[in-house]
């Protein structure tokens, strides 16, 4: 009998141990997230600002709840294999509004083509609220994500739309709908015009976030986008403060309505890009 009530006490010592390491761990990772979190926000008013983008106090709130709740979320599911606050408020977040023109997208309708972890559709919302934003993406499991986070940051005016961006054109209730389509780091510009001018409206713009081999993909991109309607406008080179890289926001306008084939039917247009080759 008294070996039995050393070893039960001995038990709830060990259980009182484990929990008390628990919590401290718990508090220790919550402490980390709220520091990571605050270091988010002062990153993101100084490199917004030196981008030529003034957020307010409830922005850069709206911004730094959404890195939190990012990385919260990325531990369980890939959402992106940046996760330091200066990388996300860089290569997410900033490089996201260097998409924004107020005369194009003011109180327009905008749709984000593949969103995945809602770049860069969810800054442009947060940084003009006046904007009627649809999130598309194949995974509903992204999409549920982004409902989360739409949510916490108070935004309205969101939708969320689970289709492949092939089956979205074909779609009456969305095909020739849009003032705005914008993409990024989804597929090469020739897939990407396929994916994005049939939703389009003529007279809209499709905005196309690219990478350092822009000039390469514009070129491949000329018989795509004369099929489909489109005309490139302008070409913006920008520069990520403290980055070296190059990158391209590139203006594309629909002038005359796309032909009902496209978009083909799923897969097809990574398959055989309607390139100038």
């Amino acid at each position: 009998m008294k070996e039995n009530r050393e070893l039960q006490g001995k038990n709830k010592r060990i259980k009182n141990t484990a929990a008390q390491v628990s919590a401290g761990e718990a508090v220790s990772g919550e402490a980390g997230s709220s520091a990571a979190a605050a270091t988010c926000r002062q990153l993101l008013r100084e490199k917004s600002m030196a981008a030529g983008f003034t957020l307010s106090e409830r922005q850069l709130e709206q911004f730094s709840r959404y890195y939190a709740l990012l990385i919260e979320k990325n531990k369980v599911m890939n959402l992106t294999a940046l996760t330091e606050p200066e990388d996300v408020v860089l290569k997410h977040f900033v490089d996201s509004l260097y998409a924004y023109k107020a005369d194009l997208m003011h109180n327009k309708t905008l749709v984000d083509v593949g969103t995945g972890a809602g770049f860069p559709g969810l800054p442009l919302k947060i940084y003009d609220p006046s904007l009627h934003l649809v999130l598309l993406d194949s995974l509903t499991k992204r999409l549920k994500f982004l409902q989360e986070v739409s949510d916490s940051l108070a935004l309205t005016s969101v939708a969320f739309e689970h289709q492949r961006a092939e089956d979205a054109g074909q779609d009456k209730k969305l095909r020739e709908h849009f003032d705005l389509a914008v993409s990024r780091a989804v597929a090469r510009l020739s897939v990407l015009a396929e994916y994005c001018l049939p939703l389009i409206k003529k007279g809209g713009y499709f905005i196309a976030l690219k990478g350092s081999k822009y000039k390469e993909e514009l070129l491949e991109a000329e018989s795509a986008l004369k099929i489909l309607g489109g005309i490139v406008t302008a070409v913006e080179e920008v520069h990520l403060p403290g980055l070296t890289d190059k990158r391209a926001i590139i203006f594309i306008r629909k002038v005359k309505n796309t032909p009902a084939i496209y978009p083909r039917k799923a897969g097809t247009p990574m398959k055989n890009p309607l390139s100038s080759k």
